[in-house]
């Protein structure tokens, strides 16, 4: 015998509400699981779509984007392509306003070594400047278009001294230190003396490295070099009459100068092997940090820096 509903027991509201409400969500988490699953396996399946592992020869792109800084991973990429056999070449591809004096010898170095085993040219896009145009002068051939950003020979120091801001709220700022010249010079003090000597012979170190490699590397007299190193920034046309440039030009027109003129077989896959391009749904994180950094006026990809026309090329402590 079936249960039926008593006609003169009354309905329990709450209770319909709550059960209707409990298969309600029962569903929705049923819904959420199944498209959780999907999301899992779709990326799985993108992992290996995306994945950019390259077959047979190819030509390597290791792209050098944003302010430049010694990179462990970057340079075991590098070092990577000089021992793979299927890398026949490698572009690469810059656009960087300078950085870290460390971080452009890095680069330099470790670009002379894999120069010496295979092909190397730089691609300089809207900005090669500082430390970025120590990178590119360590390759065989330098492409860079016509009004690309290209040289600003020199080293920077920069202080700020916040003295007189100290002295109207107040602060009184001391410190004990082991030398005269440790931690100077003080950000309440000016520039002078000792610790600027100190300084001036660091920057001089420095700008006297960097002048010596531009020599070396464009076939110029050191008193050319030095009379390009007031640390003023060039177009690309301007680098090319000066020497500090060979080609104008983007990538179409390296891999034809590695099909020329080194002997690098015809019609090899251009692959970018640094950064590894993002697996998976990856993509859609980059894509939506793209379009974020687009809205504010900022570079798509790379650390957020006032990179182009605006000064960027002078940073502290930098090439």
């Amino acid at each position: 015998m079936t249960d039926q509903p008593d006609p003169a027991r009354p309905i329990d509201a709450h209770g319909v509400v709550a059960a209707e409400t409990y298969r309600r969500s029962r569903g929705f988490w049923r819904v959420l699981a199944f498209v959780a699953l999907a999301i899992a396996v779709l990326a799985l399946l993108g992992r290996f779509a995306f994945s950019n592992t390259p077959v047979g020869d190819h030509i390597a792109r290791l792209v050098v984007d944003g302010t430049i800084s010694t990179d462990p991973a970057r340079l075991a990429a590098i070092n990577d392509l000089a021992e793979d056999d299927s890398v026949k070449a490698v572009i690469v591809a810059i656009n960087s306003p300078g950085g870290t004096t460390a971080g452009g010898e890095e680069l330099y170095e470790a670009l002379g070594q894999l120069r010496a085993k295979k092909p190397v040219v730089a691609v300089i896009k809207e900005l090669g400047a500082s430390a970025a145009y120590v990178t590119a002068i360590a390759t065989d051939q330098i492409f860079a278009r016509r009004l690309s950003i290209v040289a600003s020979i020199g080293v920077l120091y920069q202080h700020v001294n916040a003295g007189k801001l100290l002295d109207t709220i107040g602060v009184d700022f001391d410190k004990v230190a082991s030398g005269p010249l440790k931690a100077e010079p003080d950000f309440d003090e000016p520039m002078e003396g000792a610790p600027r000597a100190s300084i001036a012979a660091l920057v001089d170190d420095s700008f006297q490295w960097f002048v010596d490699v531009v020599a070396e590397r464009r076939g110029l007299t050191r008193p050319e070099a030095l009379a390009l190193a007031d640390g003023r920034i060039m177009t690309g046309r301007m680098g090319l009459a000066t020497k500090l440039i060979d080609q104008i030009g983007g990538e179409l027109e390296a891999v034809a100068w590695l099909e020329a003129d080194r002997q690098v077989p015809a019609d090899l896959k251009v692959i970018t092997v640094y950064p590894e391009p993002a697996q998976g749904f990856g993509w859609l994180a980059n894509f939506a940090n793209g379009q974020a950094r687009s809205v504010l006026g900022l570079p798509a990809a790379g650390p957020i820096t006032l990179d182009g026309l605006v000064s960027l090329w002078q940073v502290g402590s930098a090439f």
